[in-house]
């Protein structure tokens, strides 16, 4: 097919793939007579790999990435379904790639078609085919448009609603003194031993603006207020490495031990629960996500309970983590002092992100904090500190699903 061409299917349903040399992001979206989506619903990627009558398949890096479109499930109102491709890695162009969208009847493979996009450069997404309804018939169009804003650029257009971070809020002139210097990573610590304590807090270099603004980690480390967030992004490129999400708790009257447990769910593009980790169950999700071990009394200084999880192994079905603390015994968070959640490179010991709990509710369980994977594929974590009756884990789980 050459850009603007057409053909009619002879299937009712059809896969598009899209292949490169590079790995590519494929989506899909649902549109309207005005060409827009209903909702963010009909957005269909990699992190909501389902929509009406549209489905996506990842490729897993070994084969390309697909959309299928089964054109009798689709629901009244929609009349064309586009087909998005974008390079896996970010800010790559199309620039000396040759990105080949196939069209193919979904039942029997057989090709109905193929396009090439000619003459690309600096786009960083692509609008490649499109299946759409004209006069009662399904037909495929090849198109070629590209964005060079990404992905983000291609949402936005069709009407996705995409969150941008807040600018950093001005900063007045201050004193000038010299830099604090850094302090040396602390000793790797001992198989089921908490993380080092974490340095005594410090202004931090980079703080969210009121209410629930964003900023990322270029500046340093960030402290977050309740209901705050933060992009985990530095330099440009989204944080893909191992973390540590450290949490700690003291009692909140001397000699008096408290047995809190520290506990992450991860939970799907539905909101719906794929597992939870915590001190019965301390690896998850194929060794991605692992837990420190159980801590009974919250004494010592540092991180109570540490989990680590490597963002850059987390199976694609995973959009959403859900940090979590709960009273096993039974006692109220009043009786609870100093709880905190801190995210540490698990390389370099760096702590990037803080949120100190300063307030607290006579409950048994709190959300501390959530990951969420974005469509662009970087994470965002925001501060939570809601308070819930929950004395297990297993009754976490559906609180924190709503809270996403």
């Amino acid at each position: 097919m050459t850009p603007g061409s057409n053909i009619p299917l002879t299937a009712a349903r059809v896969t598009v793939d899209v292949a490169a040399p590079v790995r590519l992001d494929v989506s899909g979206l649902l549109l309207t007579a005005d060409g827009k989506v209903r909702s963010d619903d009909d957005f269909i990627f990699y992190n909501q790999p389902s929509g009406p009558g549209v489905t996506h398949r990842s490729g897993g890096g070994g084969a390309p990435d697909a959309i299928t479109v089964d054109t009798a499930a689709v629901p009244a109102g929609i009349e064309k379904i586009v087909v998005t491709a974008s390079p896996d890695a970010a800010g790559q162009t199309f620039q000396g790639i040759e990105p080949t969208a196939t069209v193919r009847d979904a039942d029997t493979g057989s090709v109905l078609a193929t396009f090439t996009p000619p003459r690309l450069g600096t786009e960083t997404a692509l609008v490649v085919v499109e299946i759409y309804l004209r006069g009662g018939q399904w037909k495929a169009r090849a198109v070629g448009q590209g964005y060079a804003d990404g992905l983000a650029g291609i949402a936005t257009d069709f009407g996705v609603t995409v969150e941008e971070p807040a600018p950093a809020p001005a900063v007045p002139p201050q004193p000038s003194v010299p830099p604090r210097p850094l302090a040396p990573p602390p000793p790797a610590p001992a198989a089921q031993t908490p993380a080092a304590p974490p340095a005594p807090p410090a202004p931090p270099a980079a703080a969210p603006a009121p209410g629930t603004g964003k900023v990322n980690l270029d500046k340093g480390r960030v402290s977050l207020r309740k209901n705050q967030t933060v992009s985990l992004v530095k330099g440009g490129r989204p944080l893909l490495a191992r973390v540590k999400m450290g949490l700690g708790w003291e009692p909140a009257y001397r000699g008096a031990d408290i047995d809190l447990d520290a506990s992450v769910i991860a939970y799907g593009p539905q909101r719906n629960h794929i597992d939870s980790c915590y001190f019965g169950k301390l690896t998850i999700l194929n060794g991605a996500v692992k837990h420190s071990g159980d801590n009974l009394t919250g004494e010592g200084a540092g991180d109570d309970e540490v989990i680590v999880v490597d963002l850059g192994r987390l199976p694609q079905e995973v959009s959403g983590l859900v940090f979590t603390v709960n009273s096993f015994s039974g006692q109220k968070f009043t009786e609870v002092a100093k709880a905190y959640c801190r995210l540490v490179d698990a390389t370099t010991e760096e702590e990037l992100v803080r949120f100190d709990l300063t307030n607290a509710e006579p409950q048994t369980g709190v959300l501390m904090a959530k990951l969420i994977r974005q469509f662009t594929g970087e994470w965002e974590m925001t501060a939570m500190g809601d308070f819930v009756k929950a004395r297990t884990v297993r009754n976490m789980v559906k609180p924190a699903a709503q809270a996403l």
